[in-house]
């Protein structure tokens, strides 16, 4: 049986092949009675868009790109950030019958900016997603304004620039989880910074100083420890914290990666986790649900950001006029078993 096609789709709904096409691209401004006979129509036949045609149509690809710095240039790569990613913009191109196309680039290469801005021109996605740290990476941004392509950064760190930004409350809630274990009545609270490059996660140690003085604690410089936001870094920061003379009671990493190296660290020094240590991440992972004891985290809400930069960028093609947009994404604090009562 020949593949139907969107002429055979406007045929059986009555309707012409433009109505048709603005319903199969969810364009604004169709009538709900109009888009159903469409929509049944379209099930009737299963019918499914031609990329390639409709490629041809635009001087731009039916593609979102989503960009992001390659997890395999660390020495114990970690995929679930990326995958959270993935998830919200596959749903955006779902309901819009886009494509996403995934890449990751190493942003320490010399040519990188080279490399990404060939890659657009390649490819002609209608926009770019950039994750963080690559959001906050003027080269990296330039390359992509060069080619003319829209583009919305994720958590930056600063909602500068003329681009759209989605990100979350890094210090707002990093705050909030500082105060909430000197709840538990911990005073040594240490901290395991993430990579530099990467300015949102630096708002996390920010937040971590506001709780810290929020709750009358002084801030010590003993207590915090370099990280690059691996597994591996999670692990030598925990290592060195725990060995030290006046231990931390709770340790708080700037994400789930090195709060589960901590977690190792721990198990492997015999100490037991909540009772003699808490330990608390940051992003809520897989990982953080899958090793013992569980890790309480905050869950930051990478899918909903991801989601929402996709429709930004597919609303932008849609006879709306681009705007520049700042969202920010509330996270949540994800209360588990890692975390417990200072011990006596």
């Amino acid at each position: 049986m020949p593949r139907a096609t969107l002429d055979d789709v406007a045929k059986l709904a009555g309707v012409s092949i433009k109505t048709a096409s603005r319903v199969v691209n969810k364009e604004p401004n169709v009538r709900a009675a109009t888009e159903e006979k469409v929509n049944k129509a379209i099930l009737e036949l299963s019918y499914r868009p031609n990329q390639s045609a409709r490629n041809l149509a635009s001087q731009r690809s039916h593609l979102i790109g989503l960009v992001y710095d390659d997890p395999a240039a660390y020495d114990l790569p970690s995929s679930g950030y990326i995958i959270n990613m993935q998830q919200g913009v596959l749903k955006a191109c779902k309901n819009f019958n886009y494509d996403l196309l995934i890449h990751p680039f190493n942003f320490r290469d010399k040519g990188v900016d080279e490399e990404l801005k060939s890659l657009v021109e390649h490819a002609r996605p209608i926009g770019i997603i950039l994750a963080a740290p690559l959001s906050n990476m003027r080269k990296i941004v330039r390359a992509i304004e060069n080619t003319d392509t829209p583009l919305v950064r994720m958590s930056p760190g600063a909602t500068n620039g003329k681009h759209s930004t989605i990100a979350t409350n890094d210090r707002e809630i990093s705050a909030e989880m500082t105060r909430y274990l000197v709840s538990l009545g911990h005073k040594r609270i240490a901290f395991i910074k993430g990579d530099s490059g990467h300015k949102a996660v630096s708002n996390r140690f920010l937040g971590y100083q506001d709780g810290l003085k929020e709750a009358g604690l002084a801030y010590s410089e003993s207590m915090v420890c370099e990280g690059d936001n691996s597994i591996g870094s999670g692990e030598a920061a925990g290592t060195t914290l725990l060995q030290r003379k006046k231990s931390p009671t709770a340790i708080f990493a700037a994400n789930d990666d090195m709060a589960a190296g901590v977690v190792r660290v721990a198990d492997r020094l015999g100490i037991n986790v909540p009772a003699q240590l808490s330990i608390a991440g940051f992003d809520d992972i897989p990982l953080a649900r899958q090793i013992y004891p569980a890790l309480t985290t905050i869950r930051q809400p990478l899918a909903t950001m991801a989601e929402r930069a996709a429709v930004s960028l597919i609303q932008a093609t849609r006879n709306m006029p681009p705007t520049r947009i700042v969202e920010i994404v509330p996270a949540q604090i994800q209360i588990r078993d890692s975390t417990g009562p200072a011990p006596n």
